[in-house]
């Protein structure tokens, strides 16, 4: 059974389905069942990453769908991320290889830096010193792009891109590359709705991914009292009036602005729910109701790593 899910052509002329299942903080032990569903409900786009973990357990359930004829390996658009202790460019292909390996992939679709600052290499996915600061390493995103980018005429990933970069470092990036970056997985959703960034990018010929599109409920250092996206009367009123849920409007709103979205859930009918949104539009009205909502309000703040000479959100640049 063919998706139904529309899909949008990148600058090098690759199509990636517009909505994909995200896999950040769904546990081993969840995610293999949670990526079969998924693959069954009719998602094709499955967004992992080193860093998180579980990218074996994803592998098992892609593996598994492709070898009960569900899906071929070409109807699945299968993106990671380079970790940010690998920035060093003797150890990019080694961390490719590693998550191919882990996805049991020949190839990906697309690979992605996941930050644009790069931490201390060979120890700890997360190395710190006695009081537990992040250690850095100077290492240059643009260095390490330059080591990404034979992996495409090798045939091990399809396209390249970045997340979490500001408009300056996507436009510094685009000033040494040879093979141009195709997205920019960045937060979004109506508290931070990225038009300037979307603008930029788009500009360049680059999509734009939301990830944490419902706001991010689960992040592991949300406090009790934290403001909840998905409990906004505002959006409630217009979920109420279309009948949907907020979190279908949230996912449609960012569809309508053309922005590829990756919610994350491992509950089945919240998977098969967050898929049910191709049978309605936000009008413009509503559209522009909810790019109101924008407050700058950034859930995943990066904390870890502020003071980092490459810290994307340091400044007040978008």
């Amino acid at each position: 059974m063919a998706s139904k899910v529309p899909k949008v052509k990148f600058s090098n002329g690759y199509e990636c389905p517009i909505l994909g299942i995200g896999t950040w903080k769904s546990k081993p032990g969840e995610v293999t069942q949670a990526v079969k569903d998924a693959i069954d409900i009719g998602y094709r786009h499955i967004d992992c990453a080193f860093v998180y973990g579980n990218e074996k357990e994803v592998g098992e359930a892609i593996t598994q769908k492709i070898a009960d004829g569900t899906v071929k390996r070409e109807d699945l658009f299968i993106t990671s991320k380079l970790w940010n202790t690998f920035h060093r460019p003797d150890l990019v292909r080694g961390a490719l290889q590693q998550t191919l390996k882990n996805l049991n992939l020949q190839y990906l679709d697309l690979y992605l830096i996941h930050w644009p600052q790069a931490y201390k290499e060979d120890g700890e996915l997360f190395p710190a010193d006695e009081s537990g600061k992040i250690l850095f390493s100077d290492v240059d995103y643009v260095d390490t792009w330059k080591a990404m980018e034979p992996l495409v005429n090798e045939g091990l990933v399809k396209s390249l891109g970045i997340s979490n970069f500001n408009s300056k470092q996507v436009k510094r990036l685009l000033e040494h590359a040879t093979v141009k970056p195709v997205v920019n997985q960045v937060e979004c959703h109506p508290y931070l709705n990225q038009v300037r960034l979307k603008q930029f990018c788009e500009s360049h010929g680059i999509l734009l991914t939301a990830y944490s599109p419902l706001g991010s409920p689960d992040r592991p250092w949300a406090k009790p009292g934290d403001t909840q996206l998905l409990d906004d009367p505002k959006l409630k009123a217009i979920a109420d009036k279309i009948g949907k849920t907020v979190a279908q409007v949230l996912i449609r709103y960012q569809i309508d602005r053309g922005i590829i979205v990756i919610p994350k859930s491992v509950n089945k009918s919240r998977i098969a729910s967050n898929f049910d949104v191709f049978d309605f539009k936000l009008s413009a009205e509503d559209l522009q109701l909810i790019n109101s909502f924008d407050c700058n309000g950034r859930f995943v703040p990066m904390t870890a790593s502020l003071g980092h000479k490459y810290h994307p959100f340091e400044n007040d640049e978008f």
